[in-house]
């Protein structure tokens, strides 16, 4: 391993870590010192084990944005505070939704809030976003979805005719994703104690499987493939932001897509913090390794460039409708031919594999031919933008 980095700044563990280890590392050459080096190797990847073992404890005094980034921060708040209280077998996986029985059916839940900055981007607005977002996240565990509620908090003097093409784009993405919105609730709160408009919404789902989905199922050999490419969303945002000086031919993709492939292990919607995220909550849950390929990353040239002024890494780009699948090895080919037979997943990809070593560490074979740990997002490069 060459080198660590978040995309968000440097100064973590994982930092720390390396640079020790970087510091008594012996010169390259072959001889009896190969040995010691893969030694005092192994020993940050053990000081990092031991750090990520503690447990979790939100040491700031006051919550920061940060804290919805979806990274590090989060995962400590969520664990540290959420967790701890309401600790029960069925919040534990922390999964996209959680499975419930019911009178002998599996029934699928999950609830997401959308606070997204503009309300209306390319391709989009917070309406569609919201009901599509919902209805991927019942759509990864493996359910079919059937019924949203929708929770309105609306700022004092947000003009009606936005809220009435909000609202006209969750009912068409309602119908197309084949779902009815049956409850809901509005709240309005004084001017400037909001930001316009900000959504709540709940789905329930049926699984009518036998098919157990979980990031905690990945064994090694199995294969990693995205649906296509990655941070399309989350750039489309900061562009529309108007906080920079670009114009581009991109829209985020909200869109519902699951594949359903014989041997799939899991699936996840990477929304907060972007696909490195999702791989290291499979590492992390089911204590395994995972490798992966920086040239089959597919990536499209506007996003690279745009993350490349920002000085971000399209890993950490939120990309609301775009799956991260984890399958067995032997039905990769089959599953990456499942997603591209369908439009939106034209461009998916394999992009690594899980490997049993080291065990909770995501690694990225760069293009430049060395290696490095894809950490957890530390900071919020973009934040609301879902």
């Amino acid at each position: 391993m060459t080198d660590a980095g978040t995309g968000s700044g440097r100064g973590t563990w994982v930092d720390q870590a390396l640079r020790e280890h970087q510091e008594h590392a012996a010169p390259e050459h072959a001889g009896p010192q190969s040995g010691a080096a893969s030694d005092r190797e192994q020993q940050v990847l053990d000081r990092i084990d031991k750090a990520r073992r503690r447990r979790p404890k939100v040491r700031e005094e006051r919550i920061t944005m940060s804290h919805g980034a979806g990274g590090k921060a989060t995962r400590t708040l969520v664990e540290a505070v959420f967790l701890d209280a309401f600790s029960n077998p069925l919040l534990e996986p922390l999964e996209d939704a959680a499975q419930l029985h019911v009178n002998g059916a599996r029934v699928a839940l999950t609830t997401d809030s959308y606070v997204v900055s503009p309300l209306f981007f390319p391709g989009g607005d917070i309406g569609d976003l919201a009901v599509n977002g919902t209805v991927n996240d019942l759509a990864v565990s493996g359910a079919t979805p059937l019924y949203l509620s929708a929770g309105f908090i609306l700022e004092e003097g947000f003009p009606v005719t936005d809220l009435i093409e909000i609202v006209t784009s969750m009912k068409a993405a309602a119908q197309v994703a084949g779902v009815q919105v049956v409850t809901g609730d509005t709240k309005v709160v004084q001017r400037g104690k909001a930001d316009g408009c900000y959504i709540n919404t709940a789905g329930v789902g049926v699984v009518e499987h036998d098919m157990s989905l979980g990031v905690a199922n990945a064994r090694p050999g199995d294969a990693v493939i995205v649906s296509g490419p990655i941070g399309d969303h989350g750039v489309t945002i900061m562009l529309a932001r108007g906080e920079l000086d670009i114009e581009a031919d991109i829209t985020s993709d909200t869109a519902d897509l699951l594949a359903a492939t014989p041997g799939v292990r899991a699936l996840r919607d990477a929304t907060r913090g972007g696909v490195a995220t999702i791989l290291n909550e499979v590492a992390t849950a089911a204590q395994v390794g995972v490798l992966v390929n920086e040239d089959a990353i597919p990536v499209r040239t506007v996003v690279r460039g745009a993350s490349e002024l920002l000085g971000i890494d399209p890993m950490y780009v939120a990309c609301e409708g775009r799956m991260v699948v984890v399958v067995d090895g032997g039905e990769a080919d089959k599953a990456l031919a499942a997603l591209r037979s369908h439009p939106l997943g034209a461009d998916a990809a394999i992009i690594g594999s899980i490997t049993a070593e080291p065990p909770g560490m995501v690694l990225l074979n760069t293009a430049f031919g060395g290696s490095r740990i894809v950490d957890l997002l530390v900071g919020d490069p973009l934040p609301r933008i879902c």
